[in-house]
């Protein structure tokens, strides 16, 4: 660190910016904790830390770890998937004594695909205090860095591993008029955007953004046709974990939805989905993504009946 960034980090007006902020005691704090890079905690978070009486994490390694690394010593409260509701008990009757308890996950914000809810839930019920300390998250990271034009974004999280769940619930998303946001596995990624481009179609956009805040960090855009030859192309591709981004269902507008149905019956006759969605927006001015989608529809309705 350079003399100039040490006098930024320990100036006395940023300190006492943070330690001049009030932490109540008998109250729960959700921190965020960094995604990747150490350096992207707060100082409210580090400071925050400092005071806790105890600390709640996902696993008690990964967070001494973390804590080593800024000279923070403070008792760990193992708190997984496996045991939140029974140690949602312990941490309220420490935080009815008085104590201040810090919640965090391994990386990232607790409670968002990521356990901590439940305790959050319990202490909301027993009409005590939670406060959140905002940071790091995946999700929001690479939205920023998309570029994918939207008011609106949809988080769906994790995909069901079984492929008839999976395909499933991106049906239930494939016309949500807001970017859609998914974490996925490495060892499901191909899988997972073979799926998507059945359900989306070709055309529609998908950002995939590995390894957010890490050392290799890639974000790449394309049509969901190129999605599977991009990861192919580098078998590190295959690893590290995924927040893959959809770009807004186009919408049909309703007093266009009569024509768009009569051009695709006639056109899906002859021709593919892909096919009919692409001569239908030639013929109706109306947007690709929004016809394939359509025709898509259409194409399994006939197939049921």
């Amino acid at each position: 660190m350079t003399t100039t960034e040490n006098a930024l980090f320990t100036s006395a007006n940023i300190i006492e910016t943070v330690t001049r902020q009030n932490y109540p005691a008998g109250t729960l704090y959700v921190v965020a904790t960094p995604i990747g890079n150490v350096a992207d905690i707060s100082l409210r978070a580090l400071h925050l830390l400092s005071l806790a009486d105890a600390i709640a994490c996902e696993d008690t390694r990964n967070t001494a770890q973390l804590l080593t690394r800024y000279g923070i010593s403070k008792p760990l409260i193992a708190a997984h998937q496996h045991n939140e509701r029974e140690v949602a008990e312990k941490i309220l009757q420490r935080l009815q004594a008085g104590d201040r308890i810090a919640l965090v996950s391994d990386a990232g914000t607790p409670g968002v695909s990521d356990p901590g809810a439940k305790i959050v839930d319990a202490i909301k019920l027993a009409g005590l205090p939670v406060t959140p300390l905002p940071g790091a998250s995946a999700a929001i990271s690479a939205l920023s860095a998309s570029g994918l034009i939207h008011d609106r974004f949809y988080f769906v999280g994790f995909l069901p591993a079984k492929a008839g769940q999976r395909e499933s619930m991106l049906r239930e998303v494939s016309n949500v008029a807001a970017s859609l946001i998914f974490y996925e596995a490495p060892h499901r990624i191909i899988e997972s955007v073979q799926a998507m481009l059945a359900i989306f179609g070709p055309t529609r956009r998908i950002v995939l953004a590995r390894e957010v805040s890490k050392l290799f960090e890639e974000i790449h855009r394309c049509p969901l046709s190129e999605a599977a030859a991009w990861l192919a192309a580098d078998s590190h591709r295959e690893k590290g974990e995924y927040v893959i981004l959809i770009e807004a269902a186009a919408v049909i507008e309703e007093d266009q939805q009569a024509e768009a149905r009569r051009v695709l019956t006639i056109l899906l006759e002859e021709c593919s989905v892909k096919q009919a969605a692409s001569l239908a927006a030639q013929l109706t001015g109306q947007k690709k993504n929004a016809l394939y989608q359509l025709a898509l529809e259409m194409k399994q309705d006939d197939e049921k009946n």
